[in-house]
């Protein structure tokens, strides 16, 4: 495919490497300041790209939607061997292949890890090339060497017309001895050039807490990081007018940008959730299913007759259900609890789903419709467009029996347990930053230990006093300004305590999986809010250890 001619009007800068928090102590900004700051700057569209993950992606769509501001969604993918690219999908198909790809990079590593090789790569071509659909932007070293150009030419042959060269001032003395390396190295690859800032914070004031998540990476203090840290605080979004400005001999490097965003057109509104849908029992189609097993169970809980009251609500519920096109989940959630109960297991479905008469006739619930009024809007409505949650209890010394069943009939590229955000609070965030500024064991531990619980509260002077602590100490109020700042962020990801992800197709091509720390588990990087937002259905399996005492007794 050859690069397409795009009009002046399509020829604005588009800053494309844009990483935030969720690329885990490399990003110093939530995704959310990154899409406010590009608004009040005057961008009308604007990348995310973490490294090796999709996990700020959604926070970062929703923002980019509330502002009225386009995001291009992609991937920093950061290779075993250093390599270092963006990858933006054009299309949902690509966006597929490239979530994959992540997959299986995931899939390789222990938890938290992502390996990827130069190879895997190929993963991303179509089944059909050379109509190839992602866009790759190198980004070169501080000293392109050769092993860097031979990993841009091999990329160069593998998707050529979609690769192209990232071109960043760095500000360190040899900016135009480099940037005319990199020019030559353009041509000689056939990959023309991108300029870049380079994002990894919104606002130059992040600088600071910047070198301090480098610190922690590094595992260092800001006194021992020396030259492993940014040698200034470029690394901010600029607004367009000054990118025109400092890039001024590059021009077509800057309207490059607008190009590869108008070859974009992948938008995570494209993540069009569809229930499993897997054989429909006897009937011939999900519908049929849920009304043949519904009216059977309800047979069987009034052997004397179902009650008109019943028939009516039971009518009403299937009518409702099937023009939301919900017959599917009900069925899935059907199929739990009837092998938890096979296999001798307890389990209880709980929350607003007690208010539905299908639930209870399926055997999921156990409110008896006759005897209270049910409220079954509460828990489906066709105004608020939600869609319907089903929450099961099952004893929790034997809740992994389902888990298990769940992978193995569904396979883990369909099923995932949805993520958990593990963000800093304060005490966390105290025993981190205090020990890169270099404060003693003891002040860290006074510190932490004056926090209440999970708390994400600061640590006000008065309480610095009683600690014995001086408020005026440079050091200790920088510590504390940065403890401020860092509280909220991303430490890690881990696993929801029970809420899964079921898909008709591959889950995989939706968002990246990864394994979680307990064996035999796998997690997906979006957390519920994530899910909420695109309108995706998450199934609750827990564990109640009542139950587990129900069985004992």
């Amino acid at each position: 495919m050859t690069r397409q001619e795009i009009s002046p009007a399509e020829a604005e800068f588009v800053e494309l490497a844009v990483c935030s928090n969720f690329s885990f102590l490399r990003g110093a900004s939530h995704p959310e300041e990154l899409i406010v700051q590009a608004k009040r700057l005057g961008y009308r569209t604007i990348a995310l790209a973490d490294r090796n993950s999709a996990a700020g992606l959604v926070r970062a769509h929703v923002a980019a939607r509330r502002e009225g501001v386009r995001l291009l969604p992609g991937v920093r993918l950061v290779l075993a061997n250093g390599f270092t690219c963006l990858c933006f999908p054009q299309n949902r198909a690509a966006y597929g292949r490239l979530t994959q790809l992540l997959s299986c990079g995931n899939r390789r590593a222990e938890k938290g890890d992502c390996i990827l090789y130069p190879d895997d790569l190929a993963a991303l071509s179509p089944l059909n090339p050379p109509a190839h659909d992602q866009i790759f932007i190198a980004l070169p070293p501080a000293v392109p060497d050769a092993a860097f150009e031979h990993e841009l030419k091999t990329l160069a042959r593998r998707f050529p017309g979609h690769v192209y060269l990232a071109i960043t001032r760095l500000y360190q003395g040899n900016d135009e001895r480099r940037m005319a390396k990199l020019s030559a190295l353009s041509a000689a690859c056939d990959t023309p050039l991108v300029a870049s800032n380079d994002v990894h914070f919104h606002s130059p004031e992040r600088r600071p807490l910047q070198d301090v998540l480098s610190c922690i990476a590094m595992r260092c203090t800001i006194a021992e990081a020396g030259l492993r840290l940014a040698a200034n605080a470029e690394r901010h979004l600029k607004p367009p007018a000054e990118i025109h400005r400092i890039f001024a001999g590059f021009e077509h490097a800057v309207t490059r940008t607008g190009e590869i965003a108008a070859r974009c057109h992948f938008s995570l509104d494209e993540l069009a959730y569809e229930y499993p849908d897997e054989p429909s029992g006897e009937s011939a189609t999900p519908q049929a299913e849920l009304e043949r097993l519904s009216w059977i169970g309800a047979a069987q809980k009034w052997p004397a007759g179902i009650p008109h009251k019943v028939r009516q609500t039971l009518a009403h519920e299937l009518r409702l259900i099937g023009e939301l096109d919900y017959a599917p989940y009900f069925l899935t959630v059907n199929d739990i609890v009837h092998f938890a109960r096979g296999r001798g297991i307890l389990c209880q479905g709980r929350g607003s789903a007690a208010n539905s008469a299908v639930c209870y006739c399926l055997g999921i619930t156990a409110v008896d419709p006759t005897k209270i009024d049910l409220l079954f809007e509460r828990f489906i409505s066709a105004e608020r467009n939600e869609p319907p949650d089903i929450d099961v209890d099952f004893e929790h010394e034997r809740r992994e029996e389902v888990i298990q069943y769940i992978y193995a009939k569904y396979g883990r590229h369909r099923a995932g347990i949805a993520a958990t955000v593990i963000t800093y609070r304060t005490r966390s965030a105290v025993r981190d930053v205090g020990k890169v500024m270099g404060l003693s064991q003891d002040t860290l531990s006074a510190l932490a230990g004056s926090v209440w619980g999970r708390s994400s509260r600061g640590i006000d002077n008065d309480r610095l006093r009683e600690l014995g602590l001086d408020p005026r100490d440079v050091t200790l109020r920088q510590t504390l300004l940065l403890v401020s700042e860092l509280i909220g962020f991303p430490r890690h990801l881990s696993q929801h305590v029970g809420g899964f992800v079921i898909t008709r197709g591959p889950l995989d091509a939706v968002v990246p999986i990864a394994n979680a720390a307990m064996p035999d588990r796998t997690y997906i990087e979006w957390d519920k809010d994530d899910l909420d937002a695109l309108n995706i259905l998450k199934i609750d399996i827990l564990a109640l250890g009542m139950l587990s005492c129900i069985r004992r007794a």
